[in-house]
């Protein structure tokens, strides 16, 4: 299959430059991942598409102040963006201007915060060694930025806006954006008419949204993500999926931790790195129905909701939700892939 094989057209005043309020009170657009057919409702009506015994997973990653600002010893400022944790002081990162940040490179970022580049990645990216006076979690919040994508310019006035309601464990580059629909009073209702909830845990990074730049989207290498599943979380699953269940997977990071610990069909618990690629003609083991936002043409995520479907089945609803004026993307609205056999 080619990359353009997953484009579709869509008006830039469609993407969404901020969050819904209240959370739930974006759209949904509920898809039959068989049939094809549509419903247009709001988010707070996701109960009405759940079954009693249904099992949601979420995703409890929390976003860090991932952006720093520094400078050279030359003095030229540059950017780093940290993408994922190899040690206590070691990341990987993203710079800008990269020509200017080679290995060997100093950075400064304050008095009590510096780093040196040690090496290239495989992506383009480099490591970064830092040297710290003190907590490096604690200077991080002080000295970092919460990234948001590049296609959001409006300047976000509450920083947990960005974060799920559900949030407990710092790690990732960027937000599992689906979750960011649901408030605590919603997540107690779904519990209350007899569904289940677990929680895993993906740090988001370059796998989740790097761009497909080769033409055959067979030869995109997709970037490690470090996930978690406890073995509460994975007991819960299988009893669920043994009885006959349905596992309802919260956002793509949530699928990416489910079908890479049960790529046998069984959930095992742990943590490990992932490299899954899932697009069509990948064969699932564990999830039955997604609740996720509309992605970017030709990215690897609309290519994991169209295995879950067929590509020819969400490109048309994702032009449905065109011409009904959805929004877009991080702050846009939602999707259930799901069967409509509402009880």
């Amino acid at each position: 299959m080619k990359v353009t094989d997953f484009d579709y057209e869509l008006p830039k005043e469609l993407i969404a430059q901020h969050p819904a309020e209240p959370r739930d009170h974006s759209r949904l657009l509920v898809v039959d991942k068989n049939t094809g057919k549509t419903e247009h409702r709001h988010f707070y009506d996701l109960p009405k598409y759940l079954h009693p015994g249904d099992l949601l997973v979420f995703n409890d990653t929390r976003v860090i102040p991932a952006r720093l600002y520094g400078y050279k010893d030359t003095g030229a400022h540059v950017e780093v963006f940290l993408l994922t944790r190899l040690n206590n002081t070691d990341w990987e990162v993203l710079v800008r201007p990269g020509k200017k940040l080679q290995v060997g490179a100093h950075i400064k970022f304050a008095e009590e915060l510096a780093g040196t580049i040690i090496d290239h990645t495989d992506f383009g990216g480099r490591i970064i060694r830092f040297e710290f006076d003190g907590v490096f979690e604690e200077i991080l919040d002080r000295l970092g930025e919460v990234p948001l994508p590049p296609y959001i310019t409006a300047e976000l006035e509450d920083k947990e806006r960005y974060q799920t309601v559900y949030n407990r464990d710092p790690g990732s580059a960027a937000a599992p954006t689906a979750g960011l629909h649901f408030t605590k009073e919603l997540m107690q209702k779904i519990k209350d008419m007899g569904c289940e909830e677990v929680f895993v845990t993906l740090n988001v990074g370059l796998g989740t949204f790097r761009p497909v730049t080769e033409e055959n989207i067979e030869d995109h290498p997709m970037h490690k993500e470090f996930y978690t599943v406890t073995p509460e979380a994975a007991a819960a699953i299988n009893k669920a999926k043994a009885e006959g269940r349905r596992i309802v997977a919260v956002g793509t990071t949530a699928v990416r931790t489910l079908e890479s610990a049960g790529a046998d069909g069984e959930v095992k618990a742990g943590s490990s790195w992932t490299q899954i690629y899932i697009y069509p003609g990948f064969r699932w083991h564990i999830v039955d129905a997604l609740v996720t936002n509309f992605h970017l043409p030709q990215s690897t995520l609309l290519m994991l909701v169209s295995s879950l479907s067929s590509r020819e089945l969400m490109l048309q609803t994702y032009a449905e939700a065109v011409k009904e004026k959805y929004r877009f993307f991080s702050f846009g609205d939602a999707m259930f892939i799901t069967t409509l056999d509402r009880m």
